[in-house]
Parts: C-alpha cells; sequence; structure tokens
C-alpha cells in the first residue's frame, strides 16, 4: 500500500512538471480559493457541533432531558475529564458560609456563598436551562444548568428567576437574583456541582477566594471522587469557614490518599501561588516536573492556576 502511494505521489508530481505554464498558474490561483473554502466548511463544522450541544448537551452521559427534578443519580463513567475553561464565577463573592460536607445531622451536598438579596447570579459555563422551579421546603427559587462538559450546576434560594426552562446560555449571563427563598435561614446562593446527578464538592473545580478554577481540568474518577470530596473540604475550609492554611496541607493529619493508603505513606501537597510553575515547585520540593505530572495526570504544559492544589510526593 505504502508502495502504491509513493508511485501515485511520483505520478501526480511528473504531470504537474509537464503541464502547460497557464495550467500551473490556474492552479495557483485557485490555491487561495481552497484554503477560504477549508475554513468556510470549518466554521460551519464547529457551528454544527454547537446547535448538536445546545440542543442535548452531554447527551453521551445523559439518557434524557426532564424538566421534572432537580437531580437523579445515574450510572457513573468510571472516569471522566471534565473540561473547566471558559467559566465564569456564578458570583463575585468571596465568603464561604457553609462547606460541602455534614451539616445538621444530614450532608449538605454544596457550598452555601454569601451574597445579599437582588445580586446578579450568573451561569457557571454555557449550557441549556433544564429547570426552573421553587421548592418551599429546599431549594426555593432555584436553576438548573447541563452544561456540555458533563456537568450540571444548580443555583438555589434566589429571590427571582431570570432564565426559562430549555433557554440556551451562555457563561456569565444572569439567571437569577440572590435571594433567601426555601429552607434558607439568612440571604446565600446554594450553589452545587454534579454529574450524573451525584454531587462533586464545588471546591475540587471552584476556588471563590481566588475567583478562578482550580485547573483547566478536572479528572473525574469512580473509586476515588468521594475521597476528592472530602480532600477539598478539608483543604480549601473547614467548620464553615472558606480559606487555605498552609499547615494543614503538609500536615500528616490531613490523611492519607487512596494513592497511598496501603502502603502508610501520607501525600503532601501545594497550593500554587502566582507565578509559580511546575519547575519551580519541583525544586522547591525536591522531586521532577516528570513526577510532579504523574502524580496529578496533568501534561507538561498545563496553565498552573494560584489556588491550585497539586500532590508532590
Amino acid at each position: 500500500m505504502l508502495r502504491r502511494l509513493k508511485e501515485i505521489a511520483i505520478l501526480s508530481l511528473s504531470l504537474f512538471a509537464v503541464m502547460p505554464v497557464a495550467g500551473q498558474d490556474l492552479l495557483a490561483n485557485q490555491a487561495p480559493i481552497d484554503r477560504k473554502m477549508k475554513a468556510v466548511d470549518a466554521e460551519m463544522l464547529q457551528h454544527l457541533v454547537e446547535i448538536e450541544e445546545y440542543d442535548s448537551p452531554a447527551d453521551d452521559l445523559y439518557d434524557d432531558w426532564d424538566n421534572t427534578y432537580a437531580h437523579r443519580e445515574t450510572a457513573l463513567p468510571d472516569s471522566f475529564r471534565i473540561d473547566l475553561r471558559g467559566f465564569c464565577m456564578p458570583t463575585p463573592s468571596r465568603v464561604i458560609t457553609s462547606n460541602y460536607g455534614p451539616r445538621w445531622r444530614r450532608q449538605h451536598k454544596g457550598l452555601d456563598i454569601k451574597v445579599y438579596i437582588g445580586d446578579t447570579i450568573r451561569a457557571a459555563f454555557n449550557g441549556k436551562v433544564r429547570v426552573v422551579k421553587f421548592e418551599r421546603r429546599g431549594y426555593g427559587n432555584y436553576v438548573v444548568i447541563r452544561h456540555p462538559n458533563g456537568l450540571e450546576t444548580i443555583y438555589g434560594h434566589m429571590s427571582k428567576h431570570l432564565v426559562a426552562e430549555n433557554q440556551e446560555v451562555r457563561a456569565g449571563d444572569p439567571i437569577g437574583l440572590g435571594g433567601n427563598t426555601g429552607r434558607s435561614t439568612g440571604s446565600h446562593l446554594h450553589f452545587e456541582t454534579r454529574l450524573c446527578g451525584v454531587a462533586l464538592n464545588p471546591a475540587i473545580m471552584f476556588d471563590f477566594v481566588n475567583q478562578d478554577i482550580v485547573s483547566d481540568f478536572y479528572d473525574f474518577r469512580k473509586d476515588s471522587y468521594e475521597y476528592d470530596n472530602r480532600l477539598a473540604a478539608r483543604l480549601r475550609g473547614a467548620n464553615g469557614q472558606y480559606g487555605y492554611n498552609p499547615a494543614d496541607v503538609n500536615s500528616p493529619n490531613v490523611g492519607k490518599s487512596h494513592d497511598t493508603a496501603n502502603n502508610g505513606g501520607t501525600t503532601r501537597y501545594h497550593k500554587v501561588k502566582k507565578g509559580e510553575t511546575l519547575s519551580s515547585i519541583a525544586r522547591r520540593h525536591g522531586t521532577s516536573v516528570k513526577a510532579l505530572c504523574r502524580l496529578n495526570r496533568i501534561s507538561t504544559n498545563v496553565r498552573l492556576r494560584p489556588g491550585q492544589i497539586l500532590k508532590y510526593n
């Protein structure tokens, strides 16, 4: 087959060499037009992909599109990469009043972020609004958005909805106003991130203190996401107070990861500061860039963000 391709290529070059000058000029003049047509075709293909994504976001993960329920757990993939690029913080508030985890003898499945009545709440990513409802003994006025990256985000206790079901939204579009509706003891935004109906700690992905995402991607793994939920709560907040204490990260009391639990080792972590690189972090902790990338399942050209948590041993 390879030999045949070489023969065709040689024959083509021979034909081009004996082609009259006028014919060669015609091909040369046609080349820019062909490039333009390829660009138009690529733009059209991208447009069709975007239309399909918004018509049924993440349809490879979800079997249906139902406006009647806030969330319903379905089969989780063994692993799934969640693209966090193109995000928008749902609120500029940096104050977390209640963390993810056990609270009042029940599990709190999101973060409570301090906002005031009337504050603008925005969509975290591009997506399509699945639910717009009022729940008196729960979320109050709430919105659920399904995103092409596989996540669904929930925004609860708002005073007013600004979107309708089945509406397409872009990251940063206003979707509601801050409030104190439903099962709430003060004005705040209850913010959840879910994959296939299963709650993931928003602190795994969102750093509200730095108003940024933790990394460009979150690699979900079915066998470790619960550990990730607990670790994010421990590293990014405790007892309802959101913040970061470097002493907590390097303490043996932080806990053992699934990577080291069986051999008695304690995983240590580094919080990325502005201007730091993989090389500078590796030098600081006496390791290599290759080892950092392997531990954190990232590539060498990943863009680090302030507040991002990296394992270094």
